[in-house]
C-alpha cells in the first residue's frame, strides 16, 4: 500500500517537519511550497517539492509531475493558479498533465475535495494554519483506485476525522 506524506507553508520552521518526518515512515513526501528554506535543507531531504511565493531558492520548480504508484500528483503551491480564489485554475493545469491527484497549499486552509476525476488535496499549513487552530498536514494511502483514504493530521499528531475522506477515482 503506497503512502505519501502531504504537508505545505512551513515557513522556516524545521522543527514540524522533524516532528512529522519521525511519525511516520512514507514512501513519498511532498512540500507544496513556502518552506522558506534552500532546496537541500536536510529537513527537505526526500521530499518532491516546488516553490511558493515565500521562497527565495530559485532552484525550486514553480511546478512537479510525480507519479506514484498508479496515481499521477500534479504538485504546485498555488499561488499562480490563483487558488484562493477558486481551485479551477490548478484542476485544468493538472489535467493538462493528466494528474489526477493535485498537491497545493498558499491558502494554509485544510481541505480534500473530489471534484470530477480528480483528488484536490490542501494540507493546510503546519506552522501558520487559517481556518481552524489545528496546524495540519495529510497522509495518503490506497490499495486500489477504488479506496483512497486521505486522512489530516496535526502536528501533535491527533487524526482529524472531521476532515479525513476515503473516495474513489474510477
Amino acid at each position: 500500500m503506497p503512502s505519501v506524506l502531504i504537508v505545505s507553508d512551513s515557513h522556516g520552521s524545521t522543527e514540524e517537519l522533524a516532528v512529522i518526518n519521525s511519525r511516520h515512515n512514507a514512501d513519498y513526501k511532498i512540500h507544496c511550497g513556502d518552506s522558506e528554506l534552500e532546496m537541500d535543507d536536510p529537513a527537505l531531504k526526500g521530499f518532491i517539492k516546488v516553490a511558493g511565493n515565500c521562497d527565495t531558492d530559485a532552484r525550486f520548480p514553480e511546478e512537479q509531475v510525480s507519479t506514484v504508484d498508479n496515481l499521477t500528483f500534479f504538485i504546485a503551491h498555488g499561488h499562480l493558479h490563483q487558488v484562493k480564489s477558486n481551485p479551477l485554475a490548478i484542476a485544468y493545469r493538472a489535467e493538462e498533465q493528466h494528474a489526477q491527484v493535485v498537491c497545493f497549499g498558499h491558502t494554509h486552509t485544510a481541505a480534500a475535495e473530489k471534484v470530477g476525476n480528480q483528488l484536490l488535496l490542501n494540507p493546510g499549513s503546519v506552522l501558520l494554519p487559517r481556518g481552524r487552530t489545528e496546524k495540519t498536514y495529510i497522509m495518503m494511502e490506497w490499495d486500489t483506485l477504488n479506496s483512497i483514504d486521505v486522512r489530516f493530521y496535526t502536528v501533535d499528531g491527533e487524526h482529524l476525522d472531521e476532515i479525513s475522506i476515503n473516495t474513489s477515482l474510477v
